[in-house]
């Protein structure tokens, strides 16, 4: 993949390195296409933010305009078709503005709040996150819960590994490990999210501790690991809940559960003989479960 936008940002013609600034890029050109883009991480060039691909679409990324760039492309790639182009800013596409936030015990900072050269911090309570184009910067209260869940795991036990799936930005990941976790593997099957993780485990100097893949999450559920998070989709959990693997892990973190998938995943846990010791109801929506398994 091409520098990161902040990277780029940061030395582009007019910047002051040293000196705090906003995100990397302030609008987002969004190129919405049938069929896989995977070539497209070595084509364009520092426009481009990162290729996102799910279910047989891909949604390219740029800072700016690339009209011409994309449509040229398309015709030069066999099963790609263009369906829309979006323009937005990077706030809506983010939900709001991204700036430090208390998660729990935690605090969350993105880069660009760093002057330039020490975007590192060896504090336990902070986690440095650039969120890019994935979504996972901390305030949807899923993760705000899967946060809290983490912090009561370790208030009582400190689990040597542990397992996310699903790992988006790697928010869980870093929190675990900032918790006491000596050893987690982070998996997520967007080949963009995988490398947002990937960077920001970099950004907080933790890459002797957290390991990221691009993969499938049911073809990791199997390794050993005390713990288990996954706040992921409920296709995705389905078959992480009728797996064997996910029954031998002792302690498990699961969200992103609307209400009905909600009671389809408690029951598929009670099958399992799995114990929920607490759950999070957020406006009646979003379900969170802390638990162990037998």
């Amino acid at each position: 993949m091409n520098s990161h936008p902040y990277e780029a940002a940061m030395h582009a013609p007019g910047k002051t390195p040293g000196k705090k600034t906003g995100p990397p890029f302030s609008d987002l050109h969004i190129y919405y296409l049938e069929g896989s883009a995977r070539s497209a991480e070595s084509v364009f060039d520092r426009r481009f933010i990162g290729n996102w691909e799910e279910d047989g679409f891909s949604f390219l990324f740029f800072s700016e305009p690339a009209d011409d760039a994309v449509s040229a492309f398309v015709e030069g790639c066999d099963g790609l078709s263009m369906i829309d182009k979006y323009e937005m800013t990077y706030e809506q596409w983010q939900g709001g503005r991204f700036s430090s936030s208390a998660i729990g015990g935690f605090m969350v900072r993105p880069p660009w709040e760093f002057a330039d050269g020490e975007c590192t911090t060896g504090d336990e309570k902070t986690i440095i996150l650039d969120p890019g184009v994935v979504f996972g910067n901390g305030l949807h209260p899923t993760t705000r819960d899967c946060i809290e869940a983490l912090e009561l795991v370790y208030s009582r036990d400190i689990p040597k590994t542990a397992l996310d799936l699903g790992c988006g930005t790697g928010i869980l990941a870093l929190a675990a490990v900032r918790l006491g976790c000596e050893k987690c593997l982070a998996v997520d099957f967007n080949l963009l999210a995988a490398k947002t993780t990937r960077r920001n485990v970099v950004l907080n100097g933790l890459e002797d501790k957290i390991a990221t893949v691009h993969g499938d999450a049911v073809d990791f559920v199997d390794i050993p690991a005390p713990l288990v998070i996954a706040n992921i989709h409920y296709d995705v959990m389905e078959k992480l809940l009728l797996s064997d693997g996910f029954f031998r892990k002792k302690r498990f973190v699961l969200s992103g559960l609307l209400r009905s998938q909600a009671g389809k995943a408690e029951e598929l846990l009670r099958r399992g003989g799995a114990a929920i010791s607490k759950t999070w109801e957020r406006d009646g929506v979003w379900h969170t479960f802390l638990g162990e398994n037998p």
